[in-house]
């Protein structure tokens, strides 16, 4: 009889309880055992955090954005934060994580989790722990599989928005300004603006120039079309400039936060155009709430499959969706590189065929 272990990882999103109520649910159709490790990594560290679960423990949480298991995106075994003398140090824990999964007699992992999340799962492998990768992150940029769930949620999360946005904007006569989520890869930008009729969109693979956004949107006036919505990714940037961080790492910060561009980009606007605008910040909308119909079903598949992948000792490998099949592919695969939108790739094409401004 197997015992595996599950852990959440990363930013939240929704999908997560449907990958959990899959794992467990076939798992325990298979006589095995299943362990949820509490937010991420760092449960190893606190006995408490590691708990049995069982059908009880998934019963009705399909619809439940989030995670049961909680999660955390600074959760690094090889750089774990500790306070000495009022300042973070970052210290190796894996030994102690790994000497955790063997007492608490693990079959194998399941790792559940984004780029980050899945480079740690990867240099547990190397020190001998099987694990099997599920892909995860509302920004889609993980490669080797066609979606990660979590995504489209956080897609439609943004598309209504704009549409809200939309009768506001040409009531006032106003520039909107939608800042979404995106660090590398402008996925739901331009998604998003695309579904949502978005006059501009800018994202990370492609730096903006304002004042072609300038003239886009003064050319939009002289037609009659007096208000226009601008979609812009937190990790896009103007040309020669840099990405808008509300926290630089260092300090009491281990990672940079992204924030803010919108409002860098109201202020560069502000000085070029004669018109009023304003700004939605979504920020974490997009990770919560129910999990779309894509997702819940998309989720739950992929739980399984791992399970299928650890019965057949395939460690070392991640979840990934080719099509309309549930496949795998190698972790080291999955994590070489980001899935980022191409600039002169098809979807941008279309994008500005459909005479959207894509800030170039």
């Amino acid at each position: 009889m197997a015992k595996i272990g599950i852990l959440t990882g990363g930013g939240d999103c929704p999908g997560l309880n449907a990958v959990i109520r899959g794992v467990v649910k076939s798992a325990v159709g298979r006589g095995w055992e299943v362990v949820g490790i509490e937010d991420g990594f760092d449960g190893f560290l606190h006995p408490e955090k590691c708990r049995p679960l069982g059908l009880e423990e998934v019963r009705g949480i399909l619809p439940r954005g989030g995670t049961i298991l909680g999660t955390s995106n600074r959760g690094n075994p090889f750089a774990f934060p500790i306070m000495r003398e009022g300042k973070v140090e970052l210290v190796d824990v894996s030994d102690e994580v790994r000497s955790r999964i063997l007492q608490l007699g693990l079959t194998a992992l399941i790792v559940v989790g984004g780029d980050g999340s899945l480079k740690i799962a990867q240099e547990m492998m190397r020190r001998g722990v099987p694990i099997v990768g599920v892909p995860k992150t509302i920004d889609n940029d993980l490669l080797e599989t066609d979606v990660t769930f979590g995504y489209n949620t956080a897609l439609e999360t943004a598309t209504d928005a704009l549409d809200k946005l939309h009768s506001t904007a040409e009531s006032h006569h106003r520039v909107m300004v939608l800042e979404v989520m995106g660090r590398y890869a402008g996925w739901i930008a331009l998604e998003s603006g695309i579904a949502g009729g978005a006059d501009v969109i800018l994202i990370p693979e492609i730096p903006y120039d304002i004042d072609r956004i300038r003239d886009a949107i003064i050319a939009r006036c002289k037609r009659g079309r007096r208000f226009s919505v601008v979609v812009v990714a937190e990790g896009a940037y103007p040309k020669g400039g840099n990405r808008v961080l509300k926290e630089a790492a260092g300090g009491k910060s281990v990672v940079e936060r992204l924030g803010g561009v919108g409002e860098a980009l109201s202020r560069e606007l502000g000085g070029v155009l004669e018109m009023d605008i304003r700004v939605t910040v979504l920020g974490h909308l997009q990770r919560g709430g129910t999990p779309s119909t894509f997702d819940r079903c998309i989720g739950s598949r992929f739980g399984v499959k791992a399970v299928e992948l650890v019965e057949a000792g395939a460690f070392g490998q991640m979840v990934c969706l080719k099509g309309r099949h549930i496949t795998s592919v190698s972790i080291e695969d999955a994590v070489r590189s980001l899935n980022l939108i191409d600039p002169s790739g098809e979807m941008v094409r279309h994008a500005e065929a459909l005479g959207i401004m894509l800030g170039r």
